[in-house]
């Protein structure tokens, strides 16, 4: 798979999960576990249901993602 970039879509969070993980709801209906990256994780605490967040997904695997989360909209 090499060769095939991320895309970067948004989504709702639906619920919080333990140790940084967010399950998000993309505006097509489909669902996602979203992984927070470690420099971010002290912005999980402020991240709560409803919020609306960045995702980057892999090509090869539409079930999961990195949350890319942004201070302004928190």
């Amino acid at each position: 798979m090499s060769g095939k970039s991320a895309f970067v879509v948004e989504g709702t969070v639906v619920a919080t999960l333990p140790n940084g993980l967010l399950r998000v709801e993309l505006a097509n209906g489909h669902r996602l576990l979203g992984h927070v990256k470690r420099r971010q994780a002290p912005l999980v605490e402020r991240v709560g249901v409803g919020a609306v967040v960045t995702v980057s997904l892999s090509p090869g695997d539409l079930s999961h993602g990195f949350v890319i989360l942004n201070e302004e909209k928190l």
